[in-house]
């Protein structure tokens, strides 16, 4: 807790990619990546949509149970938007785009009627954007269109005219097996099962076809595993849809963790979800290919040195802001002046460095990090600045102290003392100081607890010379969990200290 493990991965090949497309990915990457599960992103084809599916955010029409709700992000005049929610088209059930059609309008999965309420049937739907947001336009006609499941996820081709999906339906050889919609003149085809090389008594789920549509894309279940995926990949033999070769897995992107979603967009490049270097759930990723001179003296180096490509936006816009980045580690410290957002600095591999991130105007930022270099993908790092306003609330991710008890760890003062030098630097801000725990336990114990660390963590401040009456510390205990306290990941999320500004 508290140290992020970031990994910096190079692709190392001929085909190039634009400046502008790169910022794109990272930007989007910034802007839709965030501690609740994000799944099923869909790019459309002229670049200017982005959409996910966010499980178990707070905003959620079915709050932090919700599996799944759409949001979206837009580019207008060069700037992508604020990701914001479709409402019109969540429930609170899983709700998810399957992909734009040459029309503009998107198709929807798992048809809704009144959003405040779960569907109660299954099948696909066309909506449109109404200039603001996006609504239902019509329901598809989609014959035999059902899963056992709740969660149906799939992929509309780039032509528009198949769309892929996993389902447990009919003809199953597991759980989820993939099936095949052919578009025509009355909507959709009856499902197609795609066959045995395919499919299996293992989960297949996510499926996406390459460009040309003879190329299946899609996650299955690891071995000895029930909650991790590889992507893997099948060429298809013949104008069938029934005959495949057998599954290979897609090395470019697999890790130990958890890998969907993948969707190639052309030329080598691709963009995919995995719970690797996450805040636990999944993250958008993007892979892209791009042009390394001199080659072949690139991979013949021993030791690469990782260049850590760097972002610097506000929290609320997404804007580039201008600030200073120092970054420290062991026999290192080197402070970056950052201009229209972005940075770039070289790092040394499994070395962990503190980074802290400062703007007139924001709140000041750290965050210890351990690179992971690996010599076959690529990562922006992205830095967002709440900006300096009444209610702006910050976690204290390396404030930490021993168990069940209230003594800091020594680690934790290099956090507080950027939380001093902010407050030094902004005189007539006031804050409350509050502290969390999980659910475990009993309740008011936890309550004392929290509030006792809130205080100490306010002894310190006062320690370094802010005046007491700027700082009120206040313990929460488990009332106000960030995610649902259903397994370890999320009860260390919600055990925390913070700080919310309440006069700035």
């Amino acid at each position: 807790m508290g140290i992020k493990k970031v990994s910096l991965l190079f692709l190392f090949a001929m085909c190039s990619v634009s400046v502008s497309a790169q910022s794109d990915y990272a930007i989007i990457q910034a802007i839709v990546n965030s501690p609740a599960d994000e799944l099923n992103p869909v790019l459309s084809d002229d670049g200017n949509w982005f959409f996910i599916t966010r499980a178990y955010h707070a905003q959620n029409v079915g709050g932090l149970k919700d599996p799944g709700d759409i949001w979206f992000t837009q580019k207008v005049n060069g700037q992508w938007q604020p990701l914001q929610q479709a409402t019109l088209l969540n429930d609170n059930g899983y709700n998810t785009v399957a992909g734009i059609q040459q029309d503009g309008s998107i198709l929807v999965l798992n048809r809704v009627g009144d959003k405040q309420t779960q569907a109660k049937t299954q099948g696909v739907a066309a909506a449109k954007f109404n200039g603001t947001t996006w609504q239902y336009e019509k329901n598809l006609s989609t014959p035999y269109f059902r899963s056992v499941q709740p969660v149906i996820n799939g992929r509309l081709s780039a032509d528009g005219n198949f769309l892929v999906y996993a389902a447990e339906s009919y003809g199953s050889a597991g759980v989820e097996d993939i099936y095949l919609l052919r578009k025509n003149e009355n909507g959709w085809s009856e499902p197609l099962h795609l066959g045995s090389e395919v499919n299996s008594a293992l989960q297949e789920l996510s499926p996406s076809l390459s460009k040309t549509n003879d190329t299946l894309f899609f996650a299955t279940t690891k071995r000895n595993s029930t909650t991790s995926f590889d992507i893997v990949f099948s060429v298809r033999k013949d104008d069938t849809f029934l005959n495949w070769t057998k599954p290979e897995p897609l090395s470019l992107v697999n890790s130990n963790f958890r890998e969907l979603y993948y969707n190639s967009v052309g030329n080598g490049n691709a963009y995919y979800t995995s719970t690797f270097s996450s805040e636990g759930y999944g993250d958008v990723k993007f892979l892209i290919k791009k042009e390394i001179k001199d080659t072949l003296q690139q991979v013949k180096k021993e030791v690469v040195e990782p260049t850590l490509m760097g972002l610097l936006l506000n929290s609320k816009t997404n804007a580039f802001i201008d600030g200073t980045i120092e970054i420290n580690g062991v026999d290192f410290n080197k402070k970056i002046k950052v201009e229209q957002g972005r940075f770039f600095i070289e790092l040394e591999n499994n070395k962990t460095y503190a980074i802290a991130a400062e703007a007139k105007g924001f709140i000041s930022f750290y965050e210890k990090l351990t690179l992971e270099f690996k010599n076959n993908n690529s990562f922006t790092y992205t830095i967002k600045l709440k900006p300096i306003e009444v209610g702006a609330t910050v976690q204290l991710k390396n404030v930490l102290f021993k168990q069940s008890s209230t003594e800091l760890l020594e680690e934790s003062k290099e956090e507080l003392n950027q939380v001093v030098a902010f407050m030094k630097e902004n005189s007539s801000v006031r804050i409350l100081l509050s502290g969390h725990t999980d659910n475990r336990g009993v309740a008011a114990d936890n309550q004392k607890l929290s509030q006792m660390r809130a205080e100490k963590v306010k002894q310190y401040l006062v320690s370094k010379g802010i005046a007491g009456k700027r700082i009120q510390g206040k313990g929460f205990g488990g009332s106000k969990p960030l995610y649902p306290n259903d397994s370890e990941e999320n009860r260390k999320l919600n055990r925390r200290v913070e700080f919310t500004i309440t006069k700035s």
